[in-house]
């Protein structure tokens, strides 16, 4: 079991903070510029990473009119395959660019390549690791050629069935490659809270032994903070500048504000996750003076004998502990005690 893996000078795993990344997408809209300024919106935000996506149309399909490739519903609705990757993809002469201005900012550069070419484009730009997209979780000859280049891989498990991902992930590991983790995903855009069944990313990181996360294409940041308490330790949005530019990702994207609130919560949420411990914290030990313990509620002579009358168990606890109340019942005073006196043991005999 591959327990965590390694991005530049940082690791992801059991006992790392979530490692959260802003999809660019399309976003960018065919602006280099608002590209540029995602990468830094994102960076603000509080993501650790900025993710594109490398493609052509060409590389994608073909330019063909035939019912096959028109998209008959959901977001996309009405539209030709080919055209529509022809209005997303990320010009790949961008792409060095892009990867440029996010290291220099601190972020790490990710990009899903979707055929043989765009991996070889992205090992020339010296990429650490890569993104496998819940679409071509059956292209096997494409995860095997990208699992033949020894870095880790993130990957999509949308649509998949379990003997799909079974056999996506064989196909990582017969490369010698176990630099893996699985992400559930919805993929529908967007996506709807009750198709998340996110109770999966116990099961992938379990049955698979791998690290495991979440591509999260539903409205709002519910479904992420809620994946990152069930154990996700890759969170994915998709993120945009605002959702009034239009572009065929921006219905359902992220802009920073929420974005930004979203990454606050997964880490307010990971310190309340913390460990098992039973140690009182300084905190706690405020809040113990005011638990129950034994106090005299009538005053005594000495030599009286403690009752239900004269004690009781009640709040702040600076007396003895409630759990030795039978024992003092009988006993008695070594000395005169006022009402409101708590009970320690040199007053009883």
């Amino acid at each position: 079991m591959n327990k965590r893996i390694k991005i530049n000078d940082r690791f992801i795993g059991d006992g790392y903070p979530s490692y959260i990344i802003a999809e660019m997408s399309a976003n960018h809209a065919g602006d280099i510029d608002r590209a540029i300024e995602i990468i830094h919106a994102a960076k603000e935000a509080g993501a650790d990473c900025i993710k594109i996506q490398t493609y052509t149309a060409d590389t994608m399909t073909i330019d063909c009119d035939k019912e096959y490739f028109k998209i008959k519903k959901g977001t996309w609705e009405g539209e030709n395959l080919y055209k529509l990757y022809e209005k997303a993809y990320t010009p790949w002469e961008w792409q060095a660019r892009l990867k440029e201005e996010a290291e220099s900012i601190g972020l790490d550069f990710l990009s899903t390549p979707f055929d043989k070419t765009a991996v070889d484009f992205l090992e020339e730009l010296n990429v650490k690791f890569y993104k496998i997209a819940s679409f071509e979780l059956v292209d096997i000859p494409l995860i095997r050629y990208i699992a033949s280049k020894g870095k880790p891989i993130i990957m999509s498990t949308g649509m998949g069935t379990l003997e799909e991902i079974e056999d996506a992930v064989n196909a990582i590991r017969k490369e010698e490659n176990n630099e893996i983790c699985l992400l559930k995903c919805s993929s529908a855009y967007p996506a709807v809270p009750k198709d998340m069944n996110l109770k999966t990313i116990e099961y992938l990181k379990s049955n698979f032994g791998v690290i495991a996360g979440l591509s999260d294409h539903t409205l709002g940041s519910l479904g992420a903070v809620t994946a990152v308490a069930l154990g996700a330790k890759i969170v994915e949005k998709h993120f945009c500048i605002s959702r009034e530019i239009e572009n065929p990702d921006s219905s359902f994207s992220m802009e920073p504000h929420e974005f930004k609130k979203m990454v606050q919560d997964i880490r307010i949420v990971e310190k309340a996750i913390g460990k098992v411990d039973f140690e009182v914290s300084e905190r706690e030990h405020v809040s113990r003076g005011f638990r129950r313990s034994i106090f005299v509620v009538k005053d005594m002579k000495k030599g009286d004998k403690f009752t239900e009358e004269n004690m009781r168990i009640i709040r702040p606890g600076y007396g003895i502990k409630p759990k030795y109340y039978d024992d003092v019942v009988g006993k008695r005073a070594n000395r005169d005690i006022e009402r409101g006196t708590p009970l320690n043991w040199d007053m009883v005999i």
